[in-house]
């Protein structure tokens, strides 16, 4: 049995018994996501454990990327890599790195047959044709925040293949509506590195221990505040909206809201998840058919939002329900709040 010692430090009013010290810091550290899926798992006998290794695929991937964002002024990783992706935008050198990141631990890990990427032209062969799971991903969301040290992100959708194991997989295995999403997610890299994830049953959050090595569950079954006092939109396309939502902004101001628009999707999303808001990207006469991508942004976070009571809509239909015709189709954006996107949505219909 311990001796009472008592510490010895004369600047505490109430000293600490030595074994309450111990049982402070002996205290569990958490549940880890690693052991948070595989206690998912149990829920289906049928499962074999190749989801669980998926997503230890991902969050080994976010871990690297999270190390190389966070040295990346010192190694010069900032600013252009001197190209452009499929969609003509300036490619930063770390969305080179993170799009090799995740290809290579998805393909290395054995679990997905074919991926859909942001940064690729066409649908990216793992060489696993007898996995059954495909990965949909934005590797590095908002990377031209990376210069002014500003959060970004990375989001990921997970289906399950069409064609037959054993064959090379085909578009019909990449282009599915978002309905068919098994899981999604997005690592949010900022003062601290958080990954929310849904499987389908609620939204849970874990955040990154760095001295572990492990992220640990922080925030369980995440929701949406009903309605919120956030608005996220860039207001500098204002003259280049339709009138409709011109007039939802102009209700917005009226209330008194707080505009708040980062430039990274993946943080002014997790911050309107915390605090209830709305996040909308709106079609313009620069890019009439919207900016954001069906694929690789807006359905992973449509899953989330609905799995946390909000809500997702291109303005005509939910986002889930749209039935996708290329890797890169761009829709407009209307996600948060229920209470706010219904409001938005009753603007558009008038």
């Amino acid at each position: 049995m311990l001796n009472p010692i008592i510490a010895s430090d004369s600047s505490l009013e109430h000293p600490m018994p030595i074994t309450s010290t111990i049982n402070q810091l002996s205290a569990p550290v958490g549940v880890t996501l690693q052991r948070f899926i595989a206690n998912e798992q149990r829920n289906y006998p049928q499962a074999k454990g190749d989801f669980t290794q998926l997503l230890a695929d991902i969050s080994l991937a976010a871990k690297i990327i999270n190390r190389d964002i966070n040295r990346a002024g010192l190694i010069s990783l900032e600013g252009s890599a001197g190209a452009e992706n499929i969609q003509g935008e300036d490619q930063q050198k770390l969305d080179v790195i993170a799009n090799t990141r995740f290809a290579r631990a998805l393909r290395l890990g054995g679990k997905v047959c074919c991926i859909i990427s942001e940064e690729e032209d066409e649908l990216v062969h793992t060489g696993n044709e007898q996995a059954k799971y495909v990965v949909a991903i934005d590797p590095l969301d908002g990377s031209s925040n990376i210069g002014v040290n500003v959060s970004i992100g990375t989001i990921f959708s997970i289906y399950r293949r069409r064609t037959q194991r054993g064959t090379s997989p085909t578009m019909e295995d990449a282009l599915q509506a978002g309905s068919q999403q098994l899981a999604s997610g997005y690592v949010l890299y900022g003062s601290s590195t958080i990954l929310v994830l849904t499987t389908g049953h609620g939204v849970n959050a874990f955040t990154y221990e760095p001295s572990l090595g492990e992220f640990f569950l922080s925030h369980a079954q995440l929701r949406f505040p009903d309605s919120g006092k956030i608005y996220s939109c860039n207001e500098g396309n204002f003259n280049h909206f339709c009138p409709r939502i011109q007039a939802y902004l102009e209700s917005c101001r009226d209330q008194n809201f707080q505009g708040r628009y980062i430039g990274s999707l993946v943080a002014d999303f997790h911050r309107n998840l915390l605090k209830g808001g709305i996040y909308l990207y709106p079609p313009t006469q620069k890019a009439p058919q919207g900016k954001l991508r069906l694929m690789y942004e807006c359905n992973a976070l449509a899953l989330l939002a609905e799995q946390a009571g909000g809500m997702a809509s291109d303005g005509t239909q939910r986002i889930l329900e749209i039935e996708p015709q290329k890797l890169h189709q761009r829709v407009p954006f209307y996600i948060g709040s229920p209470n706010m996107v219904e409001d938005v949505l009753r603007h558009l219909s008038n």
